[in-house]
Formats: structure tokens, sequence, C-alpha cells
């Protein structure tokens, strides 16, 4: 079975994390919380307990996932071991994944030089690698980047699809169609 990480740095955005590994668990496909540490404070005081802590292990991973919040994605960006197992996974063609403020942290790690991607509103200021686009999710060969809290939905069933599971069904269980005027793929 192919597995997930979604790495959890202080100041972590708990809505993305939590909503993302929700959704990859209900496809019954493996996602771990990999904390900085154990015990992980969000941007907004809530307290996770993580499955692991990160370590160079992650790389046996199919999939790494970096919500963003602040300073979460600084948090993430500035952690030396995790551009170096960013850089890792890319070479093995892992899928290395993102959202909201945390593509900084792939531009750190130079994943994003010619590659399409969207962040949060504005990142197209900051971030100066790649193409800029204000899609919902952007994937790029194994790069996978989401706009912010609200698209945290669409970057999770896609992540599903990602890992060979069946997004389809889970957006059925959870009433996605009902809730959101979308359409089957998106």
């Amino acid at each position: 079975m192919k597995k997930a990480a979604v790495i959890v740095a202080p100041g972590f955005e708990e809505g993305e994390t939590l909503t993302i590994v929700d959704i990859i668990r209900r496809a019954n496909l493996q996602c771990d919380l990999v904390g900085f540490e154990e015990i992980v404070e969000g941007s907004h005081k809530i307290i996770i307990k993580c499955d692991k802590v990160l370590n160079q292990d992650v790389i046996d991973y199919d999939m790494i996932i970096l919500p963003g919040g602040y300073p979460g994605a600084t948090n993430l960006r500035d952690n030396d071991d995790l551009i170096n197992i960013l850089k890792k996974m890319n070479e093995k063609n892992k899928y290395v994944c993102a959202m909201c403020a945390a593509p900084i942290v792939l531009e750190k790690a130079n994943l994003l030089e010619g590659k399409k991607y969207t962040a949060y509103v504005g990142y197209d200021k900051r971030i100066k690698q790649g193409n800029y686009l204000t899609d919902k999710v952007v994937i790029d060969d194994n790069i996978v980047t989401s706009r912010g809290p609200a698209t945290s939905y669409a970057f999770a069933y896609k992540l599903v699809d990602l890992l060979g599971g069946d997004s389809l069904a889970v957006k059925k269980r959870m009433v996605y169609f009902n809730a959101f005027n979308v359409k089957e793929d998106e």
C-alpha cells in the first residue's frame, strides 16, 4: 500500500493539516502525521500528537505533504533536514506536495524551477521560481500544490487519486457534491 506523510511543524495550519489526513485515511490509505516533535501546536493553538517524529525514514514514503500556516511554513522552510529530505524524494520522483504558504519550502529546495505551481494569494510575488497559476490544485510531474484552507478538500481528494485511492467514493460518503457546486473530477 502506498503511504503519505504530512509534515507538522510548530505553527501549522490546523484546518489544512487535519483535512488532508482525514480524507486520505477515509480512502483507507496510510497517512501519518510526522512532526518536528511528537506534540506540536498549530497556528491557532490546537495541539496534536503526531504518529512519528521527522527523520530520514520519511524518504521511504510515496508522498510528502506540507501544509501551510504561519509560522508553520517558515518553520518548514528553515529546517535543513526537511529540505534535504524533499530533494531526495524529488530525485526519486516521489510526490512532493505543498499548499498555502508552504510552496516557499519547495522554492528553498529548488523544486519549483521550471514548474507550474499555486499557493496562497500574493505568493506569486514572493516566490521567484516557477510559473504561478490560480487553479485550486496544480500538478506538474511529481510536484503538487494548492491555494489555501478552502482548497484543502480538493487538494486532499487529488492526493488520494495520486496515491491510487478512490476519491469519488470518499467524496460521495462525505456529501461533497451536496455541499459544493463541483463536478466529479474536481
